[in-house]
């Protein structure tokens, strides 16, 4: 089975995929570790999708997560599945908000080799903020996915929009009584 989890940053993809891949005993391809580059620097698209590309290839079955739209022509050319955490604004906005406080305080690499860190300076008072573009971008990734989901040129994909984390965790119980 090949999955992609999508959603609003800070919705709670990563921690979703995570979980779904070990029900699922697939592995788990997280985009932002083949995105980003040390020093927040963004890997040119050529390279990034060739990496993808190569990554999704390597096995008859994963559980990717990531949105990187302009990447849809890859990693949506043989999915089975793609599962869109929609919680509420106010939630995204709570859990975006307590995991950059979280990272902050922890000083956490968030991708191995990356040197990546987040700040509470970054997060809360810079126009690069990681919550500052949850806000910005929760309203469109509604509408992209909405309008995905009702694409025909996605009808051989199923959609599975969760709302709660109740949803998301029946969502997994289910998925791995299936598996």
């Amino acid at each position: 089975m090949k999955i992609n989890v999508v959603g609003t940053s800070g919705s709670g993809k990563t921690t979703l995929a995570r979980r779904l891949a070990q029900a699922l005993s697939l592995p788990h391809i997280e985009m932002d570790v083949l995105h980003w580059l040390p020093d927040w620097q963004e890997k040119p698209d050529e390279q990034f999708f060739a990496e993808l590309a190569s990554m999704l290839e390597a096995s008859p079955g994963w559980v990717l997560d990531g949105n990187y739209d302009r990447s849809r022509p890859i990693k949506w050319r043989e999915i089975d599945l793609v599962v869109w955490v929609d919680y509420g604004f106010w939630q995204t906005l709570f859990q975006v908000v307590s995991r950059a406080i979280k990272r902050a305080w922890s000083k956490q690499e968030l991708w191995p080799g990356t040197g990546n860190r987040e700040s509470f300076r970054q997060s809360f008072f810079s126009r690069d903020s990681i919550i500052l573009w949850s806000i910005k971008t929760w309203r469109s990734n509604r509408a992209r996915y909405l309008s995905a989901m009702h694409d025909e040129q996605y009808r051989h994909i199923r959609f599975v929009q969760l709302r709660s984390h109740s949803e998301a965790e029946a969502f997994i119980r289910s998925m791995a009584g299936n598996a």
